[in-house]
């Protein structure tokens, strides 16, 4: 079975972006994402309704990072230590090797590349220093920009599950992606 360290959290950096450790300074950013129905209208989780339930929820993930179940990153600009977004891995199996990979950024930074770099750089970490042998990311199937950075950084389409998540008084899809490490080019 694989094992999980987060500790020393792992800082990565790509070209242009700095991923570290989230902060309760950056509750006003994560709240602009997760407030916002827009941003939130192809994930099924509750939207904040406060600054302090973006806190609440930057804690949550924080513990979960100590606790090595989940891991998540505050996503920068180099030139900036304001996020533009926070992204991470959840649902970690260790016993399978695997993990999954999610992210959101404020829709000003949309178009930009900057997530197709950020998941490029996570899954790089994933497979060449955490271990993982696979990474998957379940999205809705209408997420299209979604679906075109997975694609952009080699998952493939392993899955579509018609009305398998019940959500907010419906039920609705998800179309499942993975990546193996051996097909992982940086």
């Amino acid at each position: 079975m694989l094992t999980i360290n987060f500790q020393p959290f792992p800082n990565l950096e790509s070209e242009r972006l700095v991923l570290r450790r989230l902060k309760d300074s950056d509750a006003p950013e994560v709240f602009k994402i997760r407030g916002n129905p827009e941003r939130m209208k192809f994930i099924p989780r509750p939207i904040l309704q406060t600054e302090e339930e973006a806190l609440a929820m930057i804690q949550m993930m924080n513990s979960k990072i100590d606790e090595n179940t989940d891991i998540n990153w505050g996503v920068c600009l180099k030139d900036t230590d304001t996020i533009i977004g926070f992204m991470g891995f959840y649902r970690v199996q260790p016993e399978n090797y695997r993990t999954e990979i999610g992210y959101m950024v404020l829709p000003e930074y949309d178009g930009k590349g900057y997530v197709s770099e950020a998941v490029n750089t996570m899954v790089n970490y994933a497979f060449n220093t955490a271990g993982f042998h696979s990474v998957e990311a379940v999205i809705d199937p209408n997420n299209f920009a979604s679906e075109k950075v997975l694609l952009k950084n080699g998952f493939r389409k392993e899955a579509h599950f018609v009305e398998n998540f019940f959500w907010n008084n419906e039920f609705i899809s998800s179309a499942h992606y993975g990546i193996l490490k051996r097909e992982f080019t940086k």
